[in-house]
């Protein structure tokens, strides 16, 4: 079936550009190009966007899935339903599963579950050493065959570095891309909070942001020693971007992301021991923050994701420091994003750049874009409709978001994945 989206403001995160125009989908669910025509082909579907945004599908890197072993926490189904309420329309799945997913047969078998359960396309990250212990690597040539998109250990941060130097000098052999997590494991270990008179004040075990900056200093370095493939998953703090960026200008092959989270809240917001907003990093300081959305901006840092991360109610109803740490965010990210566009700090396109375009492209995935010939993964949303959130409306079926109970603006009215609606919103 052929669609024609009319009347739509077009976000365009290659161009950077929005334009008030009209949207040509072609039969076999690829986009066919901007339609200037007076009339549509015959028997084609019209949508009348009604003056509102159309845009890639968000392409999320770094979803933590509960399958196998925490489906109770969320599933390939409930994670599909709330990335497609959401506009994400590709999730990248984490492999910090119960067992993680480090074998080719353990692949195969979520890549099955997710085809069959969910209505997103959900690829998958594999592990990148055994049991993500960071001391064997896993057979990262069969699970490239196998359909893994990247390699991580997520946040199980490898001490031997020997290891992961081996793992890296195998991997760009393969040309297989490495995630990495930058922290120090010693310096992080059972922190609750970023250091500082806040966590002073709060009695709460904290980190210093040096051990991010440390933790990416050793990847990089052996970033330069192997010439592997490297994507940092979350840079958070302003002592980490002089690295990343002498990396750049050096001419490694490294980019970086960032947490919605981070860009959106800092360590204030934990309040008075408010477990919803306990993250992993830790969240910052407000300078750290305002120093990661320049470095967005100005295209330093690449990527936007949601680290997705279901915790259930008895893991995070316990002290702050006992508390799992994590938040949903498939249904929040486009509304959270548009606090950075209102506040004047990126432009549509910007944002998708950073939240579809780039991720797809770091991954060789054809999404995140509205050129002929790329799937016609798209959401349709309002940036400027406001509402007030409630999780217990989330699609997840885990519901600890630091946003429960807050004014919120940006909302998705409509998602396609190959142009086959798979969400509307009500009313």
């Amino acid at each position: 079936m052929t669609i024609l989206f009319t009347d739509a403001r077009l976000i365009d995160p290659e161009a950077l550009t929005e334009t008030q125009g009209s949207l040509l989908v072609a039969e076999d669910g690829s986009i066919a190009g901007p339609w200037t025509g007076k009339k549509p082909p015959k028997g084609t579907t019209v949508i009348d966007c009604g003056g509102k945004c159309l845009a890639p599908g968000i392409v999320d890197w770094g979803v933590k899935i509960g399958e196998p072993g925490e489906r109770h926490r969320e599933s390939f189904r409930s994670a599909g339903l709330a990335a497609a309420a959401g506009g994400v329309t590709t999730i990248i799945a984490r492999p910090d599963t119960l067992p993680a997913i480090d074998t080719p047969e353990t692949l195969e078998f979520v890549t099955r579950r997710a085809a069959e359960a969910s209505p997103v396309r959900i690829r998958h990250m594999a592990a990148l050493t055994k049991g993500r212990e960071g001391h064997e690597m896993t057979e990262i040539g069969f699970l490239l065959d196998a359909g893994a998109v990247a390699f991580t250990d997520v946040f199980s941060v490898s001490s031997d570095s020997k290891a992961l130097g081996r793992a890296l000098t195998y991997a760009r052999s393969l040309g297989a891309l490495i995630v990495g997590h930058p922290q120090d494991p010693g310096l992080s270990a059972g922190a609750a909070t970023t250091s500082g008179k806040f966590a002073s004040l709060r009695g709460l075990p904290a980190v210093s942001p040096m051990a991010e900056r440390m933790g990416l200093e050793r990847d990089l370095a052996l970033v330069e020693m192997t010439g592997a493939r490297y994507h940092a998953d979350q840079i958070t703090t302003a002592r980490s971007l002089p690295a990343l960026r002498r990396a750049r200008e050096a001419g490694l092959d490294v980019t970086a992301g960032t947490s919605i989270h981070h860009l959106t809240l800092n360590e204030l917001d934990v309040g008075d021991y408010r477990t919803f907003f306990k993250l992993t990093p830790p969240l910052r300081s407000e300078d750290d923050r305002q120093a990661v959305i320049a470095a967005l901006a100005e295209g330093l840092i690449d990527v936007i994701a949601s680290f997705h991360t279901p915790a259930d109610e008895e893991s995070k109803r316990l002290p702050f420091e006992e508390a799992a740490p994590g938040a949903v965010a498939l249904e929040t990210l486009l509304p959270a994003a548009m606090r950075l566009y209102h506040g004047g700090h990126l432009s549509l396109p910007q944002l998708f750049r950073a939240m579809a375009l780039n991720p797809a492209r770091r991954l060789g995935l054809p999404q995140g874009r509205l050129a002929e010939g790329a799937p016609a993964d798209l959401v349709l949303f309002d940036p400027d409709a406001p509402f007030l959130m409630d999780r217990f409306r989330l699609r997840s079926k885990s519901k600890n978001t630091p946003f429960d109970g807050a004014r919120m603006e940006g909302r998705v009215l409509a998602t396609w994945v190959g142009g086959v609606e798979v969400f509307r919103a009500e009313g």
